[in-house]
């Protein structure tokens, strides 16, 4: 069998859906403009995705296996994006995944996909801020970042 399946079969299916779907949460959460944020280009959204597909090289199965999983969906409709992007409800969704993880992940796959998701994350809010001059993130980004990394249990 896959790595894949075997690392999916540790999960309900609920929480596996949760696993595979933060990711795309997190990015357009991140991609989107708002009071604070620089206007965020297709290139951020991009950046996102690349980051995604960068977990294909991590040394974790859990990553491994759930950017397997984004890659092989054959979803049918999306929620639309604005339901996705309500930042509540990703951290919410992030503070989820840590108890899915708490109770079911190895630590190391715990903290991989922790930091992997918040990767994410901070390619898109840094391509965003090279469009500014010196490149800094905003300090809205950095607001961002932190509260998505408090709810992913990093800080």
């Amino acid at each position: 069998m896959s790595e894949r399946i075997t690392t999916a079969t540790a999960y309900s299916a609920t929480e596996w859906d949760l696993l595979t779907s933060l990711p795309g949460r997190v990015i357009v959460a991140a991609a989107q403009p708002g009071p604070g944020r620089p206007h965020r280009s297709v290139a951020a959204g991009l950046a996102g995705l690349d980051a995604v597909a960068a977990g294909r090289a991590f040394d974790s199965d859990l990553v491994r296996a759930v950017v397997a999983a984004i890659y092989a969906r054959h979803d049918g409709p999306s929620p639309p994006a604005a339901q996705l992007a309500e930042l509540v409800d990703v951290l919410a969704a992030c503070r989820a995944v840590v108890r899915v993880l708490d109770r079911h992940a190895d630590p190391a796959d715990s903290a991989a996909y922790r930091q992997w998701v918040q990767s994410v994350a901070a390619r898109v809010c840094r391509t965003a801020s090279r469009a500014l001059p010196g490149g800094p993130l905003a300090p809205a980004d950095r607001r961002f970042l932190d509260r998505l990394g408090g709810a992913l249990a990093l800080r």
